[in-house]
């Protein structure tokens, strides 16, 4: 881990991240299916999101998050991700607050996530409320149309 002090030079800004660095990121994750699509598909989503901020510790992507949107009243929230060695020190806070921020700036109406279970509460110290039991979220990953 990192221990971060005043001296450690973190960045938030809006960035998008090359899809090798991206790569790395989700890699970090254990998330699977997605390194596959390759470096220049993963840019081309990443280009092709509404708002993109990037955590930079001496110009290495060390977190990042990103929301797509119709830019009037629905934003959903990709991904957050922050480097193993990075968490715990307000790095994925601060990449939220950034997504937030531009959504509050632009009057969307609502923010949506999917979090992992031990995520939750994480998302909660925001103002995230779980959806209720009876209006599950659903998903459809990419499988043979019936």
């Amino acid at each position: 881990m990192i221990e971060m002090n005043a001296n450690t030079d973190i960045v938030v800004r809006e960035f998008i991240p090359s899809g090798e660095d991206y790569i790395q990121l989700v890699e970090s994750t254990g998330w699977k299916g997605i390194v596959e699509k390759g470096s220049q598909q993963l840019e081309e989503a990443l280009n092709k999101s509404w708002f993109v901020v990037s955590a930079l510790h001496n110009d290495k992507v060390v977190g990042f998050g990103r929301i797509i949107s119709d830019g009037v009243y629905q934003g959903f929230i990709c991904e957050l991700i922050v480097l193993p060695e990075y968490q715990n020190n307000g790095v994925g806070t601060n990449i939220l607050k950034k997504l937030l921020l531009k959504c509050k700036e632009n009057n969307i109406l609502m923010v949506q996530l999917f979090a992992a279970v031990n995520k939750s509460q994480y998302y909660k110290k925001f103002g995230f409320e779980e959806r209720a039991q009876d209006e599950p979220g659903m998903r459809w990953i990419h499988r043979d149309v019936l």
